[in-house]
């Protein structure tokens, strides 16, 4: 179910909001022209090390409606993996005339719905509308049916068996993975703020298929922005992210503010978190580092949204199912004379302007608590690639590849798969992880401006808490905020505390409860961020 229109828009006007997809977004062509180095490289003494797709990682799913567990897929769920054929039915009321025609409510939904998911899962999915040409009739008037946000069992019950009633006649449910029931907007029963996704514990069933949930949309024309890619997330085991207050009067956004589709169909960065993105099977196991241990250990995130340039659906690199295991070379030794050096020059200062990654707009001044100036080390220490796993004294060596950096004594290789992917823009590491229980994680992922998340309001690495045991809507995801006495954006975000939460370029972060420290180190020429994890 989305979240209401935060009030602070409304008061503002800032309905232009609402209708911005991709009106605001700035072209990253420019920063994604060179391959990244990828690095996972541990600095230091210590046990640190970073795994790709280790199980320690895959937090257990849990019986919490929409666990954020990714140890396993809840077969019930569709999973995106592969472009989904949706039907858009249109039902309209005995008490009421549509003002609006199936294929004007069509364009309010596509092709936004499908470009979302087009660009967050990097061309491996797609949602293939197929609209019904003419409205059809419901058996009683729309008043009839009591629609609500907090709608009574019974009456959805009653709308949902009368609806495929007068659908199933015209309609071949068969030939459909998703299905959308979408009602005359205008009539008067209709309660735009009911639009959710009804999971059925008994399933329906049409033409020899069984539908275990259905989109039950009633929108205002033209409707709140992204709010079917909201609820299509919903269809994929995907949780509401918001906090609902028990008022109805308190701020809805307080636990991830602008930063993922399930928070807010209004957020200046929509795009769903990497998190998400792993459990979805859209990010390949080598794009997924975890952190066990104590130490400290060094990562290149790619940004979350960059994408294979050409990658078309369904052909974005290997599939969901790759085994886990494949991918990253960790190096674990004691650190350069370099990284002991602290106070490298050439970070510039935090957040300054013309700093790649630093604030678009801060409307306070920015706060000292909880950040230190920089620490950078010198380019080239350490190393990782994909590789066959070979003894110690091997890898002591130079690795593959000319002018590779020599890794030290001790480290450790992964073996690649065949017919891995190389290493590069759109294919590199997206997501960190630090395990802080058997169902928590620290995860850490780097947000810039292109994509889905084109109007974001800061740039930098993301921190947030995740907990799998965690029900829908109660915060299963809490994003850290690394400035916590400033505000940005505050005239388009919803939700401006969390709107300058990324750790900046040059800054340092504590984790609030936990042993985890972030530093962000460097930003390279084709826009992957370096970052500094220590644990313990």
């Amino acid at each position: 179910m989305p979240r209401p229109l935060p009030l602070r828009v409304l008061a503002r006007g800032a309905l232009r909001g609402r209708v911005r997809d991709g009106a605001r977004w700035r072209s990253a062509a420019a920063l994604f022209t060179s391959m990244t180095a990828l690095a996972a490289t541990s600095l230091g003494p210590g046990h640190a090390l970073a795994e790709p797709l280790a199980s320690p990682c895959a937090l257990t799913r849990t019986g919490a409606h929409h666990s954020e567990g990714v140890d396993t897929w809840n077969a019930s769920y569709e999973r995106p993996t592969r472009p989904l054929d949706a039907v858009m039915v249109f039902l309209s009321f005995p008490d009421s005339a549509p003002r609006t025609t199936p294929a004007e409510l069509t364009g309010d939904y596509f092709p936004a719905t499908s470009r979302f998911f087009e660009q967050a899962s990097y061309g491996r999915f797609t949602v293939r509308p197929h609209p019904q040409r003419a409205w059809i009739q419901m058996p009683h008037p729309s008043t009839s049916y009591a629609i609500q946000r907090d709608w009574n069992a019974g009456d959805r019950a009653a709308y949902l068996r009368d609806a495929l009633s007068v659908a199933d006649p015209r309609v071949d449910f068969s030939r459909y993975d998703v299905v959308y029931f979408v009602a005359d907007p205008d009539a008067p029963g209709v309660d735009s703020d009911a639009t959710k996704v009804v999971n059925l514990d008994a399933p329906l069933h049409a033409d020899g298929k069984d539908i275990r949930r259905v989109v039950t949309v009633f929108e205002k024309h033209p409707p709140d922005r992204l709010v079917l890619a909201h609820e299509t997330g919903h269809v994929f085991d995907l949780p509401d992210l918001y906090h609902r207050p028990t008022d109805g009067k308190g701020d809805w956004d307080t636990y991830v503010g602008d930063w993922d589709l399930m928070g807010s169909q209004f957020g200046l960065s929509p795009d769903l978190f990497g998190w998400h993105k792993w459990r979805l099977g859209w990010l390949e196991p080598h794009q997924v580092a975890c952190v066990l241990g104590t130490g400290t250990t060094r990562l290149t995130l790619e940004p979350l949204e960059a994408g294979p340039a050409g990658a078309g659906v369904g052909a974005a690199g290997a599939g969901a199912g790759g085994a886990a295991g494949t991918g990253v070379l960790a190096s674990r030794s004691a650190a350069s004379a370099a990284d002991r050096t602290a106070g490298a020059s050439g970070s510039g200062a935090p957040g300054g302007a013309g700093v790649p990654g630093g604030s678009k707009r801060s409307d306070k001044p920015s706060g000292a608590s909880g950040r230190s100036g920089p620490d950078a080390t010198a380019a080239g220490a350490g190393a990782a690639w994909q590789g066959p796993r070979l003894p110690a004294k091997a890898l002591s060596a130079s690795a593959p590849g000319a002018g590779a950096p020599a890794v030290s004594p001790g480290a450790l290789g992964v073996a690649a798969p065949p017919g891995s992917k190389p290493f590069g823009v759109g294919r590199g590491t997206k997501l960190a992880v630090v395990p802080t229980g058997p169902d928590s994680a620290i995860a850490l992922e780097a947000r810039g401006s292109a994509g889905n998340d084109g109007s974001t309001c800061e740039q930098g690495i993301l921190v947030y808490r995740v907990r799998s045991g965690t029900e829908s809507g109660s915060g299963p995801i809490q994003v850290l905020d690394a400035h916590p006495r400033t505000e940005a954006c505050w005239e388009d975000s919803v939700y401006p505390p969390l709107a300058d939460a990324p750790v900046r370029l040059g800054e340092s972060f504590k984790v609030p409860g936990a042993d985890v420290r972030v530093q962000v180190e460097d930003r390279t020429a084709s826009g992957a961020w370096t970052v500094r994890i220590t644990t313990g």
